[in-house]
């Protein structure tokens, strides 16, 4: 079978022996389709750093870099007790975090509550309502029969949303599968503030976060060489920390040029007009179905949200336009079903242990009801494997984007998401493609390296309300909104 040649981390390419030509040609025209090659990565990186900049210039562009009034990276001795508040795509957690008096160390208590399906299209109340009914559920299950004084909340808000001040932020727009009316445009806090308050909970929010924000700063807070924050998930986003002096948008401020801020890049955005990303016909069938055409171009054809049916969608090519090529004579409804599959499909294929790939053969039978021939699960496999690995090598091209930037020629990347931790070798396609974009020598030890990120969404979001009310006593007082009611909590 054609390989993406040794420069790629290796894995099991099964026997061609077998698999008719007609198929074999297939699985190269596949191959064609999704291998992204060295030169097109630089061409992705180097319209990438273009875009960063752009969306730190006054008239904007595509990619938000939105400023999050975080000001500078923790120095371990932080303490204190907060509430951290994580709203995801799939769930909503509740965390209280003790930074304690030791240096880099840190408590936690926390709790899970399921995101209800229908809460994503459902009305900004039940969502505001549902929240607070978890807060208050974690209050009265760990604090029960105490006094509570109030609690600083660092609320970690993983959308696209405009920070004037650390304790606002007003929705862009709506990710991951939700689509919540009178939401988007409107600051986000005083709807749960009023509904924390109304029902006598003694929380305030001292910060508005976002998970990559708080990957950054939690990973910095355990490693100093941590200087960019990555998510590979449902949606994929970084956060590094610029200097005020590199932000022309924020000129108007007068704030010391020197004074570090981090961005939150929302780079899920990137490319959206369809300038360098190599696109299939895949993805501009994902781009034209999904409830915002048009938006969140890098993140459709990398995040976890996409993959399985970026997978679905090219099984669907083959047996729509190639009839009798693959699932002959097979009832193949299952797999008209849209998002059917996500990438824990994908990674439980490229898993599969097994010579004969017994494994990936039970899961078509279980999800799709269909009975796939040897030469059939080779090509599944092949597919699999390719969309994984365009995945990550594309990954790769916004870190180096952000080191390229920034002049950055070596750091630790803190990386959080289910893509990340659990899809097979998507690390070690990522750092690969790092080489290649940066021309490091074959001998070279890696200068930029992905690692596993610390807790953003409960640690990061604790520190970060933390940090806030440390400048607050200091007198840094930029981007601080509700100044009165943040002394309260001091």
């Amino acid at each position: 079978m054609v390989g993406l040649g040794p420069k790629h981390p290796p894995s099991r390419k099964g026997s061609v022996a077998d698999i008719p030509q007609d198929l074999l040609k297939q699985i190269k025209d596949f191959e064609d389709e999704f291998t992204v090659n060295s030169a097109t990565l630089k061409k992705v990186v180097d319209h990438f750093v273009s875009e960063l900049e752009k969306g730190l210039s006054v008239e904007g562009g595509n990619i938000p870099m939105n400023v999050t009034w975080v000001m500078g990276f923790p120095d371990g001795h932080e303490q204190g007790t907060f509430l951290a508040l994580d709203m995801g795509g799939t769930n909503l957690r509740v965390c209280e975090i003790t930074l304690t008096e030791e240096k880099s160390a840190f408590d936690i208590t926390q709790s899970k509550y399921r995101m209800p399906e229908e809460l994503k299209t459902g009305t900004a109340e039940e969502l505001w309502e549902y929240i607070a009914d978890c807060l208050e559920q974690f209050i009265n299950s760990h604090h029960e029969n105490e006094k509570v004084s109030k609690l600083p909340l660092g609320f970690t808000f993983s959308y696209p949303a405009t920070q004037d001040y650390i304790d606002h932020g007003v929705l862009q727009r709506w990710t991951k599968g939700f689509d919540i009316d009178g939401v988007e445009g409107k600051d986000v806090v005083p709807p749960l503030e009023e509904i924390l308050k109304k029902r006598g909970l003694p929380i305030k929010v001292a910060a508005l976060i976002n998970d990559t924000t708080g990957t950054l700063i939690a990973s910095a807070y355990t490693d100093t060489a941590m200087k960019i924050g990555c998510i590979f998930g449902t949606g994929v986003n970084a956060a590094y920390m610029e200097k005020v002096g590199r932000i022309p948008k924020l000129a108007h401020m007068n704030l010391p040029a020197d004074m570090d801020v981090a961005i939150n890049c929302e780079y899920g955005a990137f490319d959206n007009e369809h300038i360098v990303l190599p696109l299939t016909k895949y993805d501009h069938i994902i781009d034209r179905d999904s409830p915002r055409p048009g938006q969140q171009a890098f993140e459709k054809m990398t995040a976890g949200l996409y993959l399985g049916e970026i997978f679905r969608l090219a099984l669907l090519d083959l047996l729509d336009n190639h009839p009798g090529l693959i699932f002959n004579g097979q009832d193949t409804s299952e797999l008209r079903k849209p998002y059917l599959l996500d990438s824990s499909v994908l990674a439980a294929i490229e898993e599969d242990p097994y010579e004969n790939l017994e494994e990936t053969e039970e899961l078509l039978e279980r999800l799709l009801k269909i009975k796939a021939t040897p030469a059939e699960l080779e090509m599944v496999r092949r597919l699999a494997e390719l969309i994984g690995t365009r995945a990550a090598r594309l990954s790769a091209c916004g870190v180096a984007a952000i080191c390229k930037k920034t002049g950055m020629e070596s750091c630790h990347v803190g990386a959080d998401g289910s893509v990340f931790t659990k899809y097979p070798h998507f690390k070690e396609r990522g750092a690969q493609a790092l080489r290649e974009i940066l021309d490091w020598a074959p001998q070279e030890q890696d200068k930029v390296s992905i690692m596993a990120a610390e807790d953003g969404s409960g640690v990061g979001a604790a520190l970060i309300a933390a940090l806030t009310l440390k400048r607050v006593k200091a007198g840094n007082l930029a981007g601080i909104r509700n100044l009165a009611d943040m002394k309260t909590l001091l």
